[in-house]
């Protein structure tokens, strides 16, 4: 298997190389040579453990590195680590060192990462780059924390994330990372991070000095491709408990902000999972359900800060993928879309490409409809869920009312409730007005007795090891610094 880029400056690229390299020379996003159909061969395993699910799934993208290699950095990744869960539908992808779904990549980035630098006879510190809207960032540097070889720094919207959020990254321990936060929104640290990447004279100042960039982000196919064996899991789940027959077609349900996560199961269904619709789902941010909606990508609007943060995004780079599937590959026409939306803010998809989009129905969820839905399970079912799962569940209701399509579905719980614990207690009726976030955590953990995950239980006892706040111009200064 071979890697490609999207706007067609790179083919033939390796999977090792592509790793490495986390985005394209031409800037555009790597995508495999093709997708390689592997349900009907792997259906009769489905009681498969998720580390052998992965290596069966894994192995048919990244295919330089040999079965021991594969195997050792996804037992090392997951062993007693990370597990998956199906929940009445729910597939909760939270149970990690983080607490949020970005874990099942970000175990496994750094492991196959450095075999990839030692086939590609790197000598230089590889740095990786990550601006995070507020789970990506604090996976990256649990994954990469003290790795020989490697320095981690991420970038964060210093008014953009959950107190939570923020308390995970500032107390990261480890000699080689850096947590930077910005004066700016999850947007301008993504940008900013595409310019340093686009820096050629930067980068190779960077390489003089000893060190080579490379991204955690789902614009890197090592973080993307991991996602995809989650959706296989918890299919065969569904099988495994009869609440479906094997070969039925099931609806996935995703809360999507960079589009990463959704396109997982695009992939999962392109190698032949059993999906029929992919459900969406935004918050007021809502310039994919516009896009899907429209054919009008349109991100000249203002950011809203909401209280599922995670998705408060206006740039979604993995949907840049997903058009490259959708105009036949051809890398010119992804180069005028994409300068389209750097120049004017906005493209626009004809109908002709709209077709291949059907397959999506794309909805949003305000606040008001996301208190709801937590406390309308949480009293009817004793389940809670986070507001970035309560977007989505919100989302499918909509779509069920409107199609009254009753397919088994799977919902990507993205995130434990305990790391927005203050919008859950107010989803709830629970009066926390007056206590700080640590204190919101333990009366939500009081009222609903669900346990506090390890990982977070006397977060506010340890040490902050990360102040630093710049201006979103001057990221590339700030990596500077910390590299001097």
């Amino acid at each position: 298997m071979k890697f490609m880029s999207t706007r067609g400056g790179e083919t033939n690229v390796s999977s090792s190389r592509a790793i490495i390299n986390g985005i394209a020379k031409d800037g555009g996003l790597y995508v495999p040579e093709t997708i390689p159909k592997i349900f009907e061969n792997i259906k009769s395993n489905s009681k498969l453990s998720y580390e052998n699910l992965a290596f069966k799934i894994i192995r048919e993208f990244f295919t330089d590195f040999s079965e021991v290699e594969l195997k050792g950095a996804i037992n090392e990744a997951y062993k007693n680590k990370f597990t998956v869960k199906e929940e009445n539908g729910f597939l909760e992808l939270y149970h990690g060192p983080t607490s949020a779904f970005k874990d099942a990549a970000l175990l496994f980035l750094p492991q196959i990462m450095k075999i990839a630098k030692k086939k590609c006879k790197l000598q230089e510190d590889i740095v990786i780059l990550t601006a995070t809207s507020g789970d990506t960032g604090k996976a990256a540097l649990e994954g990469f924390s003290d790795i020989d070889g490697f320095k981690v720094v991420v970038y964060y919207p210093k008014n953009g994330v959950s107190l939570i959020q923020e308390r995970q990254m500032s107390t990261q321990k480890g000699k080689n990372v850096k947590v930077i936060g910005i004066r700016g929104n999850f947007d301008n640290a993504q940008s900013g991070v595409k310019e340093i990447f686009s820096d050629i004279l930067f980068r190779e100042k960077l390489k003089k000095k000893g060190y080579i960039l490379s991204s955690a982000n789902s614009i890197n196919i090592g973080r993307l491709v991991p996602q995809i064996v989650y959706y296989f899991y918890g299919y065969f789940d569904l099988v495994n408990k009869q609440k479906i027959k094997m070969g039925e077609e099931i609806n996935v349900v995703v809360p999507t902000g960079n589009f990463g996560n959704i396109l997982a199961s695009y992939y999962a269904k392109e190698m032949g999972l059993p999906i029929a619709k992919f459900i969406c789902a935004s918050n007021e941010n809502k310039v994919l359900t516009d896009f899907f909606n429209d054919g009008i990508y349109d991100k000249r609007r203002d950011l809203i800060l909401t209280e599922s943060p995670s998705m408060d995004i206006l740039i979604s780079s993995n949907l840049e993928r997903l058009l490259y599937e959708a105009y036949n590959r051809n890398g010119n026409e992804i180069n005028k879309l994409m300068n389209s939306l750097k120049d004017d803010g906005v493209y626009k998809i004809n109908s002709e490409y709209k077709e291949f989009m059907k397959n999506f129905y794309a909805d949003y969820a305000d606040i008001k409809e996301v208190y709801k839905a937590i406390k309308k399970l949480y009293e009817e079912e004793n389940y809670l869920m986070d507001t970035h799962t309560a977007v989505a569940y919100v989302a499918l209701n909509k779509y069920i009312n409107k199609t009254k399509d009753k397919k088994q579905y799977l919902i990507a719980s993205t995130a434990s409730p305990y790391k927005f614990p203050r919008s859950i207690c107010n989803a709830l009726g629970l009066n926390v007005e007056n206590k700080d976030d640590f204190k919101v955590l333990e009366a939500l953990n009081e009222f609903s007795k669900v346990p506090i995950p390890n990982n977070l239980k006397n977060l506010e006892k340890q040490e902050i090891l990360h102040y630093e706040v710049w201006n979103k111009e001057e990221m590339k200064d700030a990596l500077s610094a910390f590299l001097r």
